[in-house]
């Protein structure tokens, strides 16, 4: 191959792998899943992921430096956003890759859930013609502003810290599907193990609002809400 083609082909597979090293950390894709939800500062990615600030804004400097989140200022705090719709769609091309070829992700999911009773799940097909018939209450458990960044159709804002006093507004004839951040957050496991403990017929989908844009689904926002 005549050297400048070869020059040509290392460079760009050169930034490719800054990319492939940029997310080659499971703190910085638990970041990267935060951000999809809703912009968010350093300290409150911190907070969530449970790292202290400097360890978040490090881990935010090598995704900033890879082109995968974009900061903006607001007065004395600094806001992290995804820099676009195809990252999303690449932490969940990525998730489903690794899931395909690691069989322990599997593994691990299915004996988390197991201990809760809560193994099954449904499909979002399923979900959405349940949804469209009326025929479920759909919950998000996520906190309230993650709602209004960006919800399922129809479904009802109800935090997991407030699902306890709030369960006189769900209507018992109807069974309950709970949903948060994805296949991984386990907000909606607990919402479940919850609900059925106090009665209720529920379901836990393995889809979040990030799963449900990647497949075309139309996703709605509180009025005033930020774009996600």
């Amino acid at each position: 191959m005549p050297r400048p083609a070869r020059n040509y082909q290392a460079a760009v597979y050169g930034h490719v792998a800054r990319v492939a090293r940029a997310v080659a950390s499971p703190r910085r894709l638990e970041l990267l899943e935060l951000l999809a939800q809703r912009p968010r500062t350093v300290e409150a990615l911190a907070r969530l992921a449970e790292l202290s600030v400097a360890s978040a804004s490090q881990h935010l400097q090598v995704l900033r430096a890879a082109r995968l989140v974009e900061a903006e200022r607001h007065g004395t705090f600094v806001e992290y956003r995804l820099a676009g719709t195809e990252v999303e769609e690449a932490l969940v091309a990525l998730r489903q890759l690794a899931e395909r070829r690691e069989r322990e992700i599997g593994e691990l999911t299915r004996d988390f859930l197991e201990r809760r009773g809560v193994l099954e799940a449904i499909d979002s097909e399923e979900l959405l013609q349940r949804v469209r018939a009326g025929a479920v209450t759909v919950l998000d458990v996520r906190p309230a502003e993650e709602y209004a960044a960006g919800h399922l159709p129809g479904a009802i804002s109800v935090p997991l810290a407030e699902l306890e006093a709030r369960l006189r507004e769900l209507p018992r004839r109807r069974p309950v599907v709970a949903y948060c951040r994805g296949p991984y957050c386990m907000m909606s496991a607990e919402a479940v193990a919850t609900l059925r403990r106090r009665g209720f017929t529920a379901h836990r989908l393995d889809h979040g609002v990030v799963e449900w844009r990647a497949r075309g689904e139309r996703v709605e926002t509180a009025p005033g809400a930020p774009p996600p």
